[in-house]
């Protein structure tokens, strides 16, 4: 762990003393020729497998940009990453808000961390174009984490659709394992269709939960709770010990009713409370139990070959799509067809089919 006395530090200036420019013409000059290099595909791949985290972050900025040049550059660094993947535990984790998940995370991160693993925190968020995903807010409150030198945390990709954010994350957990990361997690926002994508790339799948909260089951989708290995209910403190324990035996009687997991895992459930950091060490021995089964009965790898295929049919999708509608003939006939199925001239199968085949050229 790196030392973080000098963040409990201040500087205590002298009246009357002058101070020496902190930026000199020779550093100004550096800067730039640093900044306007453009490395190549090889070179970033060098330095993110030799775990420089700088780097590792300007490509992950290329991954997520649309420029053409970037995109092919992005692809680039990519394939050549994948020998160097692979090797990480994958853990999504989610929860409705309000349920502490910063906190969570930056206790159950730290815990990991404690043992000398590398740990990747990153966010899917395709909703919200101003913040960028939670964990641009979580950053600012997980401040032990986000100074731990054996963390890294890295904000959602910018707002777009689910499927291009989703692919965006995957390949940046592709960068971030060959950077040499130990452990990933995957968080989301909120419970909804992003969950479905983070179960896509990832090896656990950690569903947090609060107790107290009205009926705990209502307003879960039963997919989402059919997705979760693990249930852990947050806030197990205090006055709202008792109400956890009730919940915990809700949920594993809930549990109980669903189809048995091709894993072969029985999903568990587990209370906690973060803030105190308590029992958090339960929580990531069920996880190390988890993976200890899917390893001695060949799940971890027939699973993530089965995802490897999800994801490039989901690429083929998403290219075909982005594709379509940047179309310069699609694009000028589009806004006519729309205005004619508004109008109730054309069908929106007909309009479809037209433009369908307007873009095959049939």
């Amino acid at each position: 762990m790196g030392n973080n006395n000098k963040y409990n530090k201040t500087l205590n200036v002298q009246e009357g003393i002058n101070q020496p420019s902190s930026i000199n013409n020779e550093s100004i000059s550096k800067f730039k020729q640093i900044k306007k290099k453009s490395l190549t595909a090889d070179e970033y791949v060098k330095a993110i497998i030799s775990g420089d985290i700088t780097i590792l972050s300007k490509a992950i900025t290329i991954i997520e940009s649309s420029l053409a040049e970037h995109q092919e550059l992005a692809k680039d660094i990519i394939t050549k990453c994948l020998k160097y993947s692979g090797k990480s535990l994958r853990i999504g984790i989610t929860g409705v808000p309000g349920v502490g998940k910063s906190t969570f995370i930056e206790a159950i991160g730290k815990y990991v961390t404690s043992f000398g693993k590398k740990l990747a925190v990153l966010a899917i968020d395709p909703s919200s174009d101003i913040s960028k995903g939670s964990i641009l807010g979580d950053k600012t409150r997980m401040e032990e984490l986000s100074i731990d030198s054996f963390a890294y945390i890295r904000p959602s990709p910018a707002a777009g659709n689910l499927g291009g954010v989703a692919r965006k994350t995957r390949e940046s957990v592709i960068l971030c394992e060959a950077a040499g990361f130990d452990v990933i997690f995957i968080e989301t926002v909120g419970v909804g269709q992003s969950e479905i994508a983070v179960h896509s790339m990832v090896d656990f799948f950690l569903l947090l939960m609060l107790s107290g909260a009205g009926d705990e089951l209502q307003g879960i989708k039963r997919g989402i709770m059919e997705m979760a290995d693990l249930i852990v209910i947050n806030k197990a403190d205090g006055d709202n010990l008792q109400k956890a324990n009730s919940a915990k035996i809700q949920y594993e009687n809930a549990l109980h009713l669903f189809p048995p997991n091709d894993s072969g895992w029985i999903p568990k459930v587990q209370t906690c409370s973060a803030i105190n950091k308590i029992d958090i060490d339960k929580i990531w021995d069920i996880i190390n139990s988890y993976f200890k089964l899917i390893e001695s009965n060949d799940y971890y790898r027939k699973n993530r070959l089965n995802q490897s295929l999800y994801w490039m049919k989901q690429t083929i999708n998403e290219d075909l799509k982005n594709n379509f509608y940047s179309n310069e003939v699609i694009k000028a006939k589009i806004i006519e067809l729309e205005n004619s199925v508004i109008n109730n001239q054309l069908s929106s199968i007909e309009a479809a089919k037209i433009l369908i085949n307007l873009y095959f050229k049939k």
